[in-house]
């Protein structure tokens, strides 16, 4: 088995990021299951404060970096840690309220927030390619949401605020990791969302059952192996290679969706997916083309 994480190749790129894109769902189907009972907020940090055990291990050395910090990277910390807050805790409440296939096309969005971002506050160039596949992912939001012809509610906004909170976080990220390592970083997440989620969590609280406790942590482990997973892909193989699979999520989460909950199948839902997750390969493609490193996150790494 270590012997399998540490292969490399296209296939096993391909067979890593399969895996994640089945154990992020997993994170929606969970979700899902667990309702409306639970406010956002509080699944969100109860999410989170299990999720801190996988990190115990790195709580000393943590808090020996973080006295070493400069003010200006510990307010970047801070920065992310209010826009992730805000992303999980909106993740949660539209989770719960519209189709998983809906959730998982938006959340596609959050890349190209990610490539606006850079541009415009991370002085990276945007070129003409990349111009028309941000217009391209668009219109796959508009073919989506399609405002006038379909109810566009609460939970299809609040799906928009996380992908643009998480576009805000990881655009933080790429800043501090350029000071700080990855084990720091994602530790430094997790502890200032848990923070952040304390008083909206407490503001309405609703005691858990053992039931509902169980299932939250079951997201804390499925999406910490997930982001483990996503990581393997990336080392095992390109993201021109990677980023392609991302797009059956969308198939699994239809299926799920229409299997288990019986949601109906929306076929514009399918195809705005379908042109948003092609206009993001698109631009990774370029980059790997170009010999330049991809500044744009594979769509998993937008998940929280």
């Amino acid at each position: 088995m270590i012997n399998a994480l540490t292969r490399t190749g296209p296939l096993w790129g391909v067979f890593w990021m399969l895996t994640t894109g089945l154990l992020f769902v997993m994170v929606t189907v969970l979700v899902k299951i667990l309702g409306t009972r639970i406010p956002a907020a509080e699944g969100a940090f109860l999410r989170y404060v299990m999720g801190l055990v996988f990190f115990l291990p790195m709580m000393g050395p943590l808090w020996r970096r973080a006295r070493e910090m400069d003010r200006f990277t510990l307010g970047l910390f801070g920065l992310r840690g209010i826009t992730h807050t805000a992303g999980v805790a909106l993740w949660f409440y539209g989770m719960a309220r519209i189709p998983l296939a809906d959730v998982t096309a938006i959340n596609y969005l959050s890349p190209i927030y990610v490539t606006l971002g850079a541009a415009l506050f991370l002085g990276e160039s945007l070129a003409l390619r990349r111009v028309l596949a941000i217009i391209a992912a668009l219109i796959g939001a508009l073919v989506i949401l399609r405002p006038g012809f379909r109810e566009v509610g609460p939970g299809h906004i609040a799906m928009l605020g996380t992908g643009l909170s998480f576009g805000i976080s990881y655009l933080v990220a790429k800043k501090v990791s350029e000071t700080c390592g990855a084990g720091i970083v994602v530790a430094m997440l997790s502890v200032t969302v848990t923070i952040g989620l304390a008083p909206l969590a407490i503001a309405a609280w609703v005691t858990p059952t053992p039931w509902e406790l169980l299932i939250l942590f079951g997201v804390a482990c499925v999406a910490t192996g997930g982001h483990y997973t996503m990581t393997l892909a990336f080392r095992a193989a390109p993201l021109a290679v990677t980023q392609p699979v991302t797009f059956l999520q969308l198939v699994w989460a239809v299926s799920i969706g229409a299997i288990f909950f019986h949601e109906p199948v929306d076929l514009w839902v399918v195809v705005g997916g379908m042109i948003i997750v092609a206009s993001i390969s698109f631009i990774s493609w370029r980059e790997a083309m170009l010999k330049r490193k991809a500044t744009t996150p594979a769509v998993s790494a937008t998940k929280f």
